[in-house]
């Protein structure tokens, strides 16, 4: 992209200055060979009016007078009618300008000078048309490569939003270029971005209502087919173990559906270490804490692994933390542990303030629903990066407000080259 954005530039100078340089080259140089015409032609002028002066005082006609308008390196040549041609300096065996002047009686004036000083400064002038040439395709080669600089630094930037939109990573990005068309779609890919989140956030609920109202009537089922396996008809019991059965094989894929749907959300999701990813994202928050007279502690045992992308829990934990720096209040505590079934890593953000109001706590993740001072986005966002990564984040305690991001501990079979066994056996 940028080879083409100098090469057409360039292009585009090098015509330009071809357009104007030759006629330019062309002009100049017929603009000297006519100065140098017009100098010798006022110069036989004047030897012209001696001579007439003479011939109309019957004198002689006398060269000498003409001597200091005669060049050095030129030749004077005076034709009159029956008279021999008179001849001052010497003869021009090289290329000449000639310029001839009538006088009275018919007679001529011819002066000649060599054409070497004349050609000398038209070559002069091309030369210097010839610099202003390179110069100025010297200088569209610099236009072109800034010009290409700011046009393609922005556009990779662009395509690189673009890629991590399409990764999972919907954080806005205040970057501007001045350029108001990828300034219009840094602001549609920001927009697309909280869009992709809620869609996310809301894929979620459906898929956790879905599965919910799905293993109620599944339960419900297993247990009134339970009861019919014990039923005194044996043929009857026969069909509700076959019943059973299925309804078990139906959980089982109900199950899996939704591990796998959850693995799809997380795919560019890696093992963290949580007690180095929180105490650098704490790093980032201490000071505009410290600002506040306020304090930002992390509690995080070593060796906490969790299944997430470091971009979007550094997102997501950030928005907690900034809700707590605005409408908080004492001590932030970031920690990190083990959830009750060890399969899930939980972080939770804790701050000593009121809490949050009892008329806000069941909105609180809905895009618009906010504080005193905030958009009502961070929240919404945080919520979908998580998800993302194949979490959940709730608000855990209204006093002290406390904010849960539930993450999957990574397994054996998440890291490559380790094999994990099958069952070979048909479900």
């Amino acid at each position: 992209m940028r080879r083409r954005i100098v090469l057409a530039i360039l292009l585009a100078v090098a015509v330009t200055a071809a357009a104007l340089g030759v006629p330019l080259a062309y002009t100049t140089a017929r603009i000297v060979e006519s100065t140098q015409r017009d100098s010798v032609a006022t110069r036989a002028q004047q030897i012209a009016t001696f001579i007439d002066e003479d011939v109309a005082s019957n004198r002689p006609v006398d060269l000498d007078r003409a001597r200091i308008v005669v060049p050095d390196d030129g030749l004077l040549t005076v034709l009159r009618p029956g008279k021999p041609p008179l001849h001052y300096g010497r003869p021009i065996t090289e290329g000449r300008v000639v310029e001839e002047v009538p006088t009275a009686g018919d007679g001529t004036v011819r002066l000649e000078i060599p054409d070497g000083s004349m050609r000398a400064q038209q070559t002069q002038v091309l030369a210097i048309v010839g610099l202003l040439v390179v110069l100025s395709i010297g200088i569209g080669a610099v236009v072109a490569t800034v010009t290409a600089r700011r046009l393609v630094a922005p556009l990779t930037h662009v395509a690189s939003r673009a890629a991590k939109l399409g990764a999972g990573d919907f954080r806005p990005d205040d970057r501007r270029y001045r350029v108001p068309e990828l300034d219009m779609v840094a602001e549609a890919l920001d927009d697309s971005g909280i869009a992709l989140a809620q869609l996310v956030q809301r894929e979620r609920q459906l898929v956790g209502d879905v599965s919910h109202q799905l293993r109620s009537r599944l339960t419900a089922l297993q247990l009134r087919l339970e009861a019919l396996t014990e039923h005194p008809d044996q043929e009857t019991a026969e069909e509700a173990r076959a019943a059973q059965s299925q309804a078990d094989q139906l959980a089982a894929v109900l199950d899996d559906l939704l591990a796998a749907a959850r693995a799809a959300r997380a795919i560019g999701a890696k093992p963290v270490d949580l007690h180095e990813e929180l105490e650098r994202i704490s790093g980032e928050w201490r000071e505009l804490f410290r600002a506040r007279g306020r304090s930002l502690r992390v509690r995080v045992a070593e060796g906490l692994m969790a299944s997430a992308t470091p971009g979007r829990l550094s997102e997501a934990v950030g928005v907690l933390l900034d809700n707590a720096l605005r409408h908080g209040a004492g001590v932030v505590t970031v920690s990190a542990r083990k959830g009750e079934n060890e399969a899930t890593a939980v972080i939770e953000v804790t701050d000593a303030g009121d809490g949050v109001p009892d008329e806000l706590a069941a909105h609180v993740f809905e895009r618009g629903v906010s504080g005193v001072g905030s958009t009502g986005v961070g929240l919404a966002l945080a919520r979908a990066l998580v998800d993302a990564d194949g979490g959940r984040l709730e608000l855990s305690s209204k006093r002290p407000a406390t904010f849960s991001v539930f993450l999957r501990i990574p397994r054996a079979s998440d890291v490559r080259g380790v094999s994990w066994p099958t069952d070979p056996a048909p479900r």
